[in-house]
């Protein structure tokens, strides 16, 4: 009961309503949301902190910046705002606000890119067939999933490809203008209430053990230093019975490839890719191989029991 009297109390507040909104719509830093609301950062910054104290929000560093984004788990904050009138004006205009952050949030990634040269797809350089791969991703995950993890998720494709069947999916990358990008992509198309992103090394996830049904890498792995040490981190993540879906470029030789994409692997084998599987305490269930200039291999792998890995 205290707790809830606490989280009652906090948005309680004309400014905290408006920050629950805006934040439930997706990740806003605290320069954007005083951008938003038109209030100074000091004060802005109080009714955060009280609101990511009582649970109502959650702070996720990035760099030199923190987001703020509604928790997954506060069922609360979705009571409270469908009680709110979606015609209240303060709110249109927040929307209106937001909205045109997010775009220049967009353009201002995209100016990035394309100054440092990284504005490149790589499946498209590959010449491999993009539409394919994602319709062999979507075969081989459950029709419904509760939690989704893409680990290096760009900017954010997956993640809108299976916003409607998941609950709720999480998008983690290193860069933080590939997350700038993803944020305006999933804003744009109404996607940021339940697909979020946020900046991760893929080798220590600030995540809980087995919090997530299902977890994917799509042409990850060949960057990887340690591929055995970024899927025993995957698996951990993966509950019991949960699926890792691992698609990435099959051997191939090529060290022209290795040279200009900077790539660590010349692609992986079946038997490399259980052996690794197995250690971090999966077993794959199935694979598939695409072909074309460069074949891509599929793995769809299962977190085993516990019992069955006391076993083993």
């Amino acid at each position: 009961m205290d707790q809830l009297l606490s989280q009652l109390r906090a948005a309680a507040e004309p400014t905290r309503l408006r920050l629950l909104a805006l934040c439930a719509r997706g990740a806003f830093c605290v320069t954007e949301l005083c951008a938003v609301l038109g209030q100074s950062q000091p004060r802005l910054s109080r009714h955060l902190k009280l609101l990511t104290e009582a649970g109502l929000l959650e702070r996720i560093p990035e760099g030199p910046n923190a987001y703020f984004q509604v928790p997954a788990t506060a069922d609360l904050v979705r009571v409270i705002l469908a009680r709110l009138p979606e015609e209240e004006p303060v709110l249109q205009s927040d929307r209106r606000q937001a909205a045109r952050i997010a775009a220049e949030r967009a353009r201002a990634a995209s100016a990035a890119f394309q100054r440092d040269g990284m504005d490149w797809d790589e499946l498209r350089a590959l010449d491999l067939d993009a539409r394919a791969i994602e319709a062999a991703l979507m075969a081989a995950l459950p029709e419904q999933i509760g939690t989704l993890l893409d680990i290096g998720t760009g900017t954010g494709s997956l993640l809108e490809l299976l916003a409607d069947r998941t609950q709720r999916a999480l998008g983690v990358d290193a860069s933080r203008e590939m997350l700038a990008l993803a944020r305006a992509r999933l804003s744009e198309r109404g996607l940021a209430d339940r697909c979020t992103v946020r900046q991760a090394d893929m080798y220590r996830l600030p995540l809980a053990d087995a919090s997530f049904d299902a977890v994917t890498l799509q042409m990850v792995l060949h960057y990887a230093e340690d591929p055995a040490a970024a899927l025993a981190e995957a698996a951990r993540v993966l509950r019991h019975g949960g699926v890792l879906l691992v698609a990435d470029l099959a051997p191939h030789g090529d060290a022209t490839v290795l040279t200009r994409f900077a790539h660590r692997w010349p692609g992986f084998d079946d038997a490399a890719m259980a052996g690794w599987l197995g250690e971090a305490g999966c077993a794959i269930a199935s694979t598939a191989e695409l072909g074309g200039p460069m074949r891509v291999r599929i793995w769809r792998a299962e977190k085993l029991p516990a019992h069955a890995l006391t076993n083993a």
